[in-house]
């Protein structure tokens, strides 16, 4: 099986206030993110990691990488040049890049922390990005609001769950309809 996800920003506390997660301490949401990935991924699917892993954390980043099942490939987010330099990665990752193009079966995907408006193959191809969370006040955001092929795989759109292609599609759908309806997000 093969997973998305990006921006857990693990040990960061003050993103808990910034998107409005339902947490009352950075302790709580890295004990759910955990527990969500863990209850969804197994040993041998592979999880694709759209940047903003961790973001000040405290807590050795080894530590939290131990806990993660599946084969982790990371896209590097903005956020994460800190955290790696004091992890091993070539025991945690399959691959680190910064863009990468990926088939998962029917689906070929450009995968990039950053929600792009081109993209190699861009004709038969979907984005998936991440580091948006769910701000929809950018400009940019009317932009991926009309696209039926830029999905965000970012954990505050997908119920702070990794996801499969097929869930996250149907999850970038209700938030769209969320917003355009004016529901809390």
């Amino acid at each position: 099986m093969t997973y998305f996800t990006s921006d857990l920003h693990l040990g960061h506390a003050n993103i808990i206030k910034l998107c409005n997660r339902p947490f009352s301490s950075v302790e709580e949401m890295d004990e759910t993110l955990t527990a969500n990935w863990n209850a969804r991924v197994k040993d041998s699917d592979n999880v694709y990691i759209l940047g903003d892993l961790m973001y000040r954390n405290t807590i050795p980043p080894n530590d939290y990488l131990k806990r993660l099942k599946g084969k982790k490939h990371l896209i590097v987010g903005n956020h994460d040049s800190s955290w790696m330099k004091n992890a091993n990665l070539d025991k945690y990752f399959v691959s680190v890049d910064n863009l990468l193009y990926i088939a998962t079966g029917k689906e070929q995907c450009v995968l990039c922390h950053y929600p792009m408006m081109s993209w190699p193959h861009y004709h038969k191809s979907f984005m998936v990005f991440g580091h948006i969370h769910n701000n929809t006040d950018q400009a940019f955001w009317k932009l991926i609001e009309q696209s039926d092929v830029m999905f965000n795989a970012g954990v505050d759109v997908n119920y702070f769950f990794p996801v499969t292609f097929d869930e996250m599609v149907k999850n970038n759908e209700e938030f769209k309809r969320k917003v355009a309806l004016g529901d809390s997000i």
